[in-house]
């Protein structure tokens, strides 16, 4: 199969793109030089018609110096523009969106695919959008797929930040977290997009996706450190204080998500567990970056 990546430079791309080799296909990823700006791109058709799927990635996932009209026009305008183009073409569209457009937290229970849409920030509010726009295209071949927050080689942000804190010794006061959160591994979800192109099934569905069982802050940092080979260094404060530092929300509340829809239709599993998906962005924190 031919396919078509936008965004095969990013984080996810560069994860993607020798999975969807190593499945035999022939990957097309599509580079900036090609496209210019995404927003003002307009050869669509003359791409796909050399692809027979495409895996849409690129997106603007942090608002730094970027306002409300610059992210519809990247993280929606872009989606339904292709989603046109692959409806006329007759080529299957996978559309990378976010746990995001379910909303940040979940205080009782998972989310599933089922949940009511309820974003609360431009990101998830710009996801929820495009996926109401492409499922409202006649003819177009998608699947959706949502996953939680992905780390692995590369990860930046929170947990690149965690990472540096567990690696250095610091004290966390996170031993009294009760929270769940899911997490998926690049090379994880990489597989799962790879399971989507390759079976009919998946067309017109929408999976939420992570590695499995959902982590306690503790527990994840203890994870870590295992992986770094520096013990994590916890102590607890009463998590009442911890919500008092908004950075810290992430870290103190739940967010977990319910994958068996992906497992049960595609028999799916993922290939890395924690343990070894762990060690493999430990390995890269400690040579690679």
């Amino acid at each position: 199969m031919r396919v078509l990546v936008t965004g095969a430079a990013g984080f996810i791309g560069r994860a993607l793109c020798p999975v969807l080799a190593a499945h035999g296909h022939e990957v097309l990823p599509l580079e900036r030089h090609v496209t210019g700006d995404l927003s003002a791109f307009s050869g669509w058709s003359n791409l796909l018609a050399a692809a027979d799927a495409i895996v849409h990635l690129a997106a603007i996932a942090h608002r730094h110096g970027v306002d409300d009209a610059r992210l519809r026009a990247v993280n929606v305008d872009v989606a339904v523009a292709l989603g046109r183009a692959a409806a006329a073409a007759g080529t299957r569209l996978i559309f990378m969106s976010s746990v995001k457009v379910h909303g940040e937290e979940t205080p009782a229970g998972a989310f599933r695919e089922t949940s009511a849409f309820a974003p609360v920030d431009a990101y998830g509010r710009a996801k929820a959008e495009a996926e109401d726009a492409l499922r409202s295209i006649g003819g177009l071949k998608l699947t959706l797929i949502r996953p939680p927050l992905v780390y692995g080689p590369r990860v930046r942000a929170n947990f690149l930040s965690l990472m540096r804190a567990v690696a250095r010794g610091w004290p966390l006061p996170f031993a009294s977290l009760a929270n769940r959160r899911s997490l998926v591994f690049a090379g994880n979800l990489a597989d799962a997009v790879a399971r989507c192109l390759e079976t009919p099934q998946a067309i017109g569905r929408a999976f939420l996706v992570s590695d499995g069982r959902a982590l306690s802050t503790p527990e994840l940092c203890r994870a870590l450190g295992d992986a770094l080979g520096m013990p994590a260094r916890l102590f607890a404060l009463p998590p009442r204080w911890l919500e008092l530092a908004a950075p810290l929300r992430k870290l103190t509340r739940s967010l977990e998500v319910d994958d068996r829809s992906i497992r049960d239709a595609l028999a799916w599993e993922p290939p890395y567990s924690l343990q070894q998906a762990l060690h493999v962005t430990a390995d890269w924190f400690h040579v690679g970056r």
